[in-house]
């Protein structure tokens, strides 16, 4: 009978020690802090910023945006949308 292998083992011909894992250090939120921004639907120049050039709101892991200003900023860009400052999309 052949003998079980763990899923690291049948991928890659890779032989010796273990994986080096790839750490990225966590970036700081741009919209937290004494001198960040107001987070304000009428400013549009800002909310540009956090959406992609399709109109969809970029998400956090991209933006480095914490939890909280996500939201703010998440209810900003749609309340800016609904007053026609943002499109709601572009082709």
């Amino acid at each position: 009978m052949s003998e079980a292998r763990t899923p690291r083992e049948s991928q890659g011909g890779h032989s010796g020690g273990p994986r080096r894992v790839f750490f990225r250090r966590r970036k700081s939120c741009p919209l937290s802090g004494p001198n960040a921004p107001k987070i304000d639907y009428r400013d549009t120049k800002l909310l540009s910023r956090f959406v992609s050039e399709r109109g969809k709101i970029l998400p956090s892991r991209i933006t480095s945006v914490c939890t909280k200003k996500q939201r703010e900023l998440a209810r900003a860009v749609k309340r800016a949308r609904e007053i026609a400052l943002l499109p709601f999309a572009s082709h």
